[in-house]
C-alpha cells in the first residue's frame, strides 16, 4: 500500500468523521487539505471519475435530509465527501494543466 492510498483512506475517514461530528471548527480545513493532497495521487485514467464524483456529490448531498432521524447525518457526510472530492478535483485540474503546459 503506497503513500497515495494511505492519504486517500485517511481523507475519506476524516470526511466521514467531519460529517458526523462537526465539533471542531477546523474540520473543513482538514478535509480540504487532505482532499487536495489526495488529488495529487489520482492516476491519470481516474481523473475524469474524480471530476464527475465531485460534481455529483455537490449536487445530491442534501437530497437525503427528508429521511427521519438519520437523513441529516447522511447528508452531512455526503456534503463533507463532496468537499473532499471538490478539493481533490481542484488538484486534479491543476495537475492536468501543468502536464499540458510543461515542455
Amino acid at each position: 500500500m503506497g503513500v497515495g492510498k494511505i492519504v486517500q483512506i485517511v481523507a475519506v475517514l476524516a470526511a466521514v468523521v467531519a460529517g458526523l461530528w462537526s465539533g471542531f471548527p477546523e474540520a473543513a480545513m482538514v478535509v480540504a487539505i487532505l482532499g487536495a493532497v489526495g488529488g495529487w495521487f489520482i492516476a491519470e485514467e481516474d481523473r475524469q471519475r474524480v471530476l464527475i464524483a465531485a460534481i455529483a456529490l455537490s449536487i445530491v448531498s442534501g437530497g437525503l435530509n427528508a429521511i427521519p432521524a438519520v437523513g441529516h447525518y447522511i447528508s452531512s457526510v455526503m456534503a463533507s465527501l463532496g468537499n473532499l472530492y471538490a478539493a481533490g478535483a481542484i488538484t486534479v485540474i491543476l495537475v492536468a494543466i501543468y502536464e499540458k503546459l510543461k515542455p
